[in-house]
């Protein structure tokens, strides 16, 4: 063990680092969600084969998810920095690390729903309609309780892809264990640090995955 990863180990840098990465990840996938869900929702329902289509708005949000989804997310965290100053008041730290985050994530997040609630059996939305069921009901009742499966899974790429993410931020003033591996590990010419920062993120993601996987399978009624 080298002395800059003895370091880390004795002032509970590693373990802040941990929390840090999970902190940002899943607070950051809070506020995607809060955006992206009913954004997908509304791409899918506003589509042309939709319970409500509505081309033009359709084709409004369809062109600024693609948009934003096409910037790499390095170069989209950058020129976000300024738009992360005037909502939380600087453009260091976790919490600006965070507003980027959610500007990044949110139209990733959107495509991952849009996809899971097209994934719906139209025999079971067509049930629903002839029933006379409004469309606010149809969401509610049937659309998003028949893709929770898929929801689930989308959450949890979602989270593994915030978590990439997160680790990108550590490069431009974010913290957790992107932000060790560059400054403690890459820029000291420690690779020890930098390894041991790559098998902690493993386990990060592995337990999302696995856990995620659970409750995905646990709210599949096919496999109920």
């Amino acid at each position: 063990m080298s002395e800059i990863l003895q370091k880390l180990w004795d002032n509970g840098l590693l373990m802040l680092g941990i929390w840090e990465t999970v902190y940002m990840t899943f607070i950051s996938a809070f506020f995607s969600y809060l955006l992206g869900l009913p954004l997908g929702v509304i791409l899918c329902v506003t589509a042309r084969d939709g319970i409500r289509p509505i081309p033009w708005l359709n084709r409004i949000l369809d062109l600024l998810v693609n948009i934003f989804r096409s910037i790499p997310f390095i170069i989209l965290m950058v020129a976000m920095l300024p738009t992360a100053k005037f909502i939380v008041g600087t453009s260091l730290g976790n919490k600006a690390m965070i507003v980027t985050l959610v500007i990044a994530a949110t139209p990733y997040v959107a495509r991952m729903v849009e996809s899971s609630v097209k994934e719906v059996d139209k025999g079971v939305i067509e049930a629903a309609q002839s029933m006379g069921a409004s469309d606010l009901r149809i969401i509610s009742r049937v659309l998003i309780p028949e893709a929770r499966p898929a929801l689930t899974v989308g959450a949890v790429i979602s989270l593994v892809t915030i978590l990439g993410y997160s680790a990108m931020a550590g490069t431009i003033g974010g913290g957790g264990l992107g932000m060790i591996a560059v400054t403690y590990g890459y820029q000291r010419f420690s690779n020890d640090v930098v390894w041991i920062c790559v098998a902690l993120t493993i386990i990060v993601v592995q337990l999302i995955q696995e856990i995620g996987m659970r409750v995905a399978r646990k709210t599949d009624r096919r496999t109920a």
